[in-house]
């Protein structure tokens, strides 16, 4: 009986009390779930993935746990490095906007798992306002793209004057000449989200047809 009692298994089931536990993972979800909700707010890409974001719960939650285990036990926080050190992520992520998101999951989950509760809701508050404001004010400001197929050159001084007299800034890509015609690929920013006036631009005489799309690449300007 004794030796049950003195078990070492026995001994690491109790290092840490319920209460810690219960607390811990607890909070790591609901700060998980705040993460995955900014997360879902300021997606911008194509395809939103609810996996992934249900995963930003998981790895708070996970990384908590693993916490609560090695502040317990200095052996087991010596063989949980042993084993974290082959695991290797080989996910691709789509956007690199997506690496804030799993790390904060992860950091929330090390700060929760380490007592340190009100210092990772403080932190998860701070970043879901910043996340929120500086994306959404970066939406406002998404470039797109006007292919347009037109006859000749002097069309072509026509679409580029009503496109920059209705968007905010507008650039030339590209430019394709060929005998039959010429196709012009211009970068434009709305202005105030007004985009009918590439109607304006199929109205041209001698515009064979024009397509706007949004770009997601990086713009600098």
């Amino acid at each position: 009986m004794d030796s049950i009692l003195n078990s070492s298994f026995i001994k690491n089931a109790t290092a840490v009390s319920g209460f810690d536990m219960f607390l811990g993972i607890i909070v790591s979800f609901l700060i998980g779930f705040f993460i995955y909700m900014v997360y879902k707010k300021t997606f911008s890409g194509v395809m939103f993935s609810a996996n992934f974001g249900l995963s930003l719960i998981g790895m708070a939650m996970i990384t908590c746990a693993v916490i609560l285990a090695v502040s317990s036990n200095v052996v087991l926080s010596l063989g949980m490095l042993g084993t974290l050190s082959i695991v290797r992520f080989r996910t691709a992520l789509k956007d690199p906007f997506d690496i804030v998101f799993l790390f904060w999951a992860i950091t929330s989950g090390i700060i929760v798992g380490a007592g340190m509760i009100p210092l990772a809701v403080v932190t998860s508050l701070l970043m879901g306002i910043v996340m929120t404001v500086f994306v959404n004010r970066k939406s406002r400001t998404t470039p797109y793209i006007i292919v347009i197929n037109c006859e000749n050159s002097n069309v072509e001084d026509g679409v580029i004057d009503l496109i920059e007299s209705k968007s905010a800034k507008s650039t030339i890509k590209g430019k394709t000449v060929s005998k039959t015609g010429m196709e012009l690929t211009v970068e434009v920013q709305l202005k105030d989200g007004y985009s009918k006036f590439v109607n304006d631009i199929i109205e041209i005489e001698g515009v064979v047809n024009a397509v706007m799309v949004s770009y997601n690449g990086e713009y600098m300007g």
